[in-house]
């Protein structure tokens, strides 16, 4: 995983050097982010069971490849929490007694951590007022790096971070949609704010005989240099 990660960084760096001569003639914008998060989950088995808040932050970068159209990407650490209540989970049933039976079914609060590196397209509006209005559509690759979980079995006992690393899947991709706006602050310094909904299409868990997808919403508040 560590080998991944590293591999993910110097391409990552590599792209902004290649930016940099690419901005010559279309610009290239680097900036940080640092927003919360809003995540869920929909179990296969079972249901979801509320909404829970996480956090994200990182790098953004833009490569305007014209007037009003990026190919936008970014490398954050984005943590997706949910809770859900779950049956007939032999993940679970081989560590905890009684455990995901139709009698005792488990609430599970999931706490996951990713690296995210999304390729999206970013398409803006020409300057409105002090905005530019943009939308935002692509791909989010995910990464695991962090996975504990809060169990509590319905009548019994309860678990508070175990650590579930080797039933959560290293990959997770995900849709992004998004929508917002960016303020100058002067030069070519903004202020981008908008939101993002991340629908997770891929399984985060290990467990053949069930499948959990999550999704978020993030809130999103950055600067760009």
């Amino acid at each position: 995983m560590k080998r991944t990660l590293i591999a993910l960084l110097l391409i990552f760096s590599a792209n902004c050097v290649l930016a940099q001569d690419f901005g010559k003639t279309y610009g290239f914008r680097l900036g940080l982010t640092a927003h919360p998060t809003v995540g869920w989950l929909k179990p296969q088995v079972g249901k979801s069971n509320g909404v829970s808040l996480g956090f994200a932050y990182g790098l953004l970068a833009d490569f305007n490849f014209a007037e009003n159209y990026s190919f936008s990407t970014g490398l954050t650490i984005t943590t997706i929490n949910g809770k859900s209540t779950e049956i007939n989970t032999p993940y679970y049933t081989a560590q905890i007694p009684a455990a995901g039976s139709a009698q005792n079914p488990l609430e599970i609060k999931y706490k996951l951590q990713y690296v995210e590196l999304p390729f999206t397209l970013k398409l803006r509006t020409v300057k409105i007022g002090e905005v530019r209005w943009y939308g935002q559509f692509g791909l989010s690759n995910d990464f695991n790096i962090g996975a504990k979980q809060d169990v509590d079995v319905t009548g019994g006992s309860k678990y508070t971070d175990l650590k579930v690393a080797d039933n959560i899947k290293f990959y997770r991709a995900g849709l992004i949609i998004g929508a917002g706006g960016e303020f100058n602050i002067g030069g070519q310094s903004s202020i981008t704010a908008g939101l993002t909904f991340n629908n997770g299409f891929t399984d985060i868990t290990e467990d053949k005989d069930t499948s959990v997808r999550n999704h978020y919403i993030g809130i999103n508040l950055g600067i760009f240099f």
